[in-house]
């Protein structure tokens, strides 16, 4: 692996994940590089979501430990966790009626004491989460009056108020149009680029992991197959291998980065 601890805000070394008897995750050795995006790709069913959660303590592993920021999770409460890392799952739900302001002081939640009322800090870094991600004129409206772009923003605001270095996103693209899916992951360059931020996602679309990635994790059948940045990982070779796919590659004359031009699968092979 071209990773190594060292360089990792988190890792896991021997993880198995299972649901009741049926394993996940046999065994599996993962790295998310500091300071980078992360891409996590492969087939549906194949672990990637799995992976996420029990990286972010939200299902628990059988066997393995996992290293957040050079130490040892399961030596640290759930408030340490939640000040290092943050979490936005897949299609998230607010309680009904809630402003766009209330749902972004959420984030706030790790850093609260007493009967947990917000400090001037707390306001502070709640305007500046919905400024950077432009929701700042919603901030008095509700959730369930926005469309299905502006709300993903406001749910990522709200894992900025959070104020982690570390942020995983479980397919945060899932059901918006293609302009809201280049919106959100240009929100996320953004955060990594200039708040420093190391992001880790899962995301089914192959030409806008290759874009946006510095790093991508390929997954097959509760294995990483494959993970480097995009010029290793997006090629016909590696989409055969991991999707059974016989895939096109070529360069995107506006990144410079692979992108899949068309594909078939093998000899009708689906996963």
């Amino acid at each position: 692996m071209e990773n190594t601890k060292d360089t990792s805000i988190l890792y896991a070394n021997d993880l198995s994940v299972a649901y009741g008897d049926k394993v996940i995750i046999p065994s599996m050795q993962v790295f998310i590089p500091k300071g980078k995006i992360t891409s996590i790709i492969g087939p549906n069913g194949c672990g990637k979501s799995t992976l996420l959660k029990s990286l972010a303590r939200v299902i628990p592993h059988k066997t393995g430990e996992i290293v957040l920021d050079g130490k040892r999770m399961s030596e640290l409460s759930s408030i340490e966790i939640a000040r290092k890392m943050a979490l936005l799952p897949q299609g998230p739900q607010a309680p009904a009626g809630l402003s766009v302001e209330e749902l972004v002081s959420y984030g706030r939640y790790p850093y609260q004491k007493g009967v947990g009322r917000l400090t001037q800090k707390d306001h502070e870094i709640i305007e500046k989460a919905m400024k950077e991600t432009g929701v700042e004129s919603l901030k008095d409206r509700s959730i369930d009056q926005l469309s299905g772009g502006q709300r993903q923003r406001v749910w990522i605001a709200m894992v900025l108020a959070q104020d982690t270095p570390l942020i995983l996103l479980d397919e945060p693209t899932t059901y918006l149009d293609m302009a809201h899916q280049l919106e959100v992951l240009e929100l996320l360059q953004k955060l990594n680029q200039e708040e420093h931020k190391t992001i880790a996602l899962v995301i089914h679309d192959l030409n806008l992991a290759a874009r946006f990635s510095d790093h991508l994790i390929a997954m097959r059948n509760g294995q990483v197959l494959f993970e480097g940045s995009a010029q290793k990982v997006m090629s016909s070779e590696v989409l055969k291998a991991v999707f059974s796919l016989d895939a096109c590659i070529e360069k995107d004359p506006w990144t410079g980065r692979p992108t899949m031009v068309t594909y078939r699968l093998i000899n009708n092979q689906t996963d």
